[in-house]
């Protein structure tokens, strides 16, 4: 199969190249229009992107016009019927999508005159340092706001220098057909792949700009807030020279007016996260007055890899914090020093035992070999990130050794697991962070109390199905049951409470999933190293760690 694949390739090409090869001619095409649009003034410049904006609307003209003559029958004519309202509605519904499909046909049309304005703009900034053009309401707008355009009587100045990033720079890019190429990839809805310094960024203004002429806005995601904020800043002359209007969503704050305007733009730079918690609160808005996005129309995703694969391992987090007044929160604080307690009986567990270990797999009895193994991994299921255990598996041959013992126990369905973890007070799962409680753990816990089953769930459908066999009155049958649902919710809730703040204190680590700032414990990050501000843990995880760290909420 591989030599016909590679027969194949001699005389098609792979997909990455056949679709190159499609793009040649659109960039032999850009380069005539390119030729033209040289031999015109500044203004004549402007002047084209204006014809595209009105080839994109009379494409659609005769469609929105009939979307406002639905609407308008639907906002006079009371008498309507239901059925008649809601063919209407369908009406309107299919229409959309034709503006959607007349739209994507009208770009492919444009998209070479499209690109050459890019270039030739890009070209003209590098080469003059100041551009005279007409001065439009747009233009003497800007200039109250940005320190690049200047009004001087009727014109408006525009020049090759702004600050983007913190950083003052002169514009000193124009596009290369391996970029036009790039551009042309990403507007067809696929994944281009530059190297570093190839210039992924200008690629980009290609597609961005040829998709905002319709005016339906165009979303570009990016992996943090400081490449938002720069981008938008770097790139966003190149466009607003043309009277379109950028912005970024990380400017401003969430559910404001400023946030709901930068989504109205015609260009809107931002994160992923922010994208994703804006698209949440969206959902969650009481009134459509509410929401800050407007529909999505065409996006270009940086760093596709990391947004799409490597972010997405990391799930959005949105729970708020709980009133310290809870009983769920009072609970975490009560039972913090059990917990603290049992941790530290494990850990002093563990080092004796892989002293142990160590020792016993050294030994050249084969006997003594095989139970230093089983300490090892009950050592790694007791606590996986304990310091010591770590260095001792990167030894040679040690996690070769780890997961053939773990294979052994595991044989036959776990047959003989709860051999290798005899002596643990409780047994972590690394792999889902999970957590279970052994009886010598739940022993431990309810050491100090009268109920030995104080940390045990109560088999509630067995206890039911006694309850309904016993000889009482159907009130006193109910009464028990009641008695026995409360009594299984607060024991969940203890178990619930237990098992979090162990996850606290073996799974999550500080200084590496989280951090102590101001006393407030902050989520970081593990892509990206970088504070996760405004995120919480759900499900009573976060008020676990800040029972752990002693936080005052």
């Amino acid at each position: 199969m591989s030599l016909l694949n590679s027969i194949l390739k001699i005389f098609v090409g792979n997909k990455s190249e056949r679709d190159i090869q499609n793009a040649l001619p659109i960039v032999e095409k850009v380069k005539e229009f390119e030729q033209k649009l040289s031999q015109e003034s500044a203004d004549g410049l402007r002047a084209a992107t204006i014809r595209l904006q009105k080839v994109i609307a009379d494409s659609i003209a005769t469609f929105e016009q009939q979307i406002q003559k639905n609407q308008h029958e639907l906002d006079e004519n009371d008498s309507l019927s239901f059925g008649e309202r809601e063919k209407l509605y369908d009406e309107i519904d299919a229409l959309n999508k034709q503006i959607d499909t007349q739209i994507e046909t009208t770009l492919e049309e444009i998209l070479p005159e499209a690109f050459a304005v890019v270039k030739e703009t890009a070209r003209r900034f590098t080469e003059q340092t100041k551009i005279t053009v007409q001065a439009t309401e747009y233009d003497r707008d800007l200039a109250t706001k940005k320190d690049y355009v200047s009004i001087q009587d009727n014109t408006a100045v525009w020049s090759n220098s702004w600050e983007a990033g913190g950083n003052y720079i002169t514009w000193d890019m124009v596009h290369y057909d391996v970029q036009l190429i790039g551009g042309y990839i990403l507007h067809k809805g696929n994944i281009a792949e530059m190297a570093t310094g190839e210039g992924k960024t200008l690629v980009a203004t290609l597609p961005v700009f040829l998709n905002a002429l319709a005016g339906k806005g165009v979303h570009i995601v990016t992996v943090n807030d400081y490449l938002a904020k720069r981008d938008s800043e770097w790139m966003g002359p190149l466009f607003e020279f043309h009277g379109l209007r950028v912005d970024c969503i990380d400017k401003h704050e969430p559910n404001s007016n400023a946030r709901r305007n930068a989504y109205a733009a015609d260009i809107t730079y931002g994160t992923n996260n922010e994208y994703g918690f804006d698209y949440l609160r969206d959902n969650m808005a009481i009134s459509p007055e509410d929401l800050v996005q407007r529909t999505h129309n065409f996006a270009i995703v940086d760093e596709v890899d990391s947004v799409l694969i490597d972010d997405a391992r990391t799930p959005l987090i949105i729970s708020g914090p709980i009133s310290r007044k809870t009983n769920g929160d009072e609970l975490f604080v009560e039972f913090r020093p059990k917990v603290e307690k049992l941790y530290n009986a494990q850990r002093a567990l563990i080092t004796r035992q892989l002293a142990d270990a160590k020792k016993l797999i050294a030994s050249e009895d084969k006997k003594e070999a095989e139970e230093g193994a089983r300490l090892l991994l009950q050592c790694h299921k007791g606590l996986p990130k304990n310091k010591a255990l770590i260095k001792f598996l990167s030894e040679q041959g040690m996690k070769s050794l780890l997961t053939k013992t773990e294979n052994f126990y595991m044989a036959e369905n776990n047959k003989n697991m709860h051999l290798a973890t005899a002596e643990l007070y409780f047994i972590i799962e690394e792999k889902n962070n999970s957590i279970e409680l052994t009886d010598k753990g739940i022993d431990f816990l309810s050491d100090d109390t009268n109920d030995k089953d104080f940390f045990i769930l109560p088999d509630i459908g067995g206890e039911i199905a006694e309850i309904e066999k016993l000889d009482i009155p159907p009130l006193e049958k109910a009464e028990k049951k009641d008695a026995l649902t409360q009594d299984y919710s607060v024991k969940s809730e203890r178990v619930h409470t237990l098992n979090q703040l162990l996850k606290a204190y073996t799974v999550f680590e500080k200084d590496i999933e989280y951090v102590v700032i101001d006393n407030k414990v902050k989520i970081v990050d593990e892509q990206t190293g970088r504070i996760m501000e405004g995120r919480r843990y759900s499900d009573g995880l976060h008020q676990a760690i800040e029972a752990k760290e002693r936080v005052k909420v």
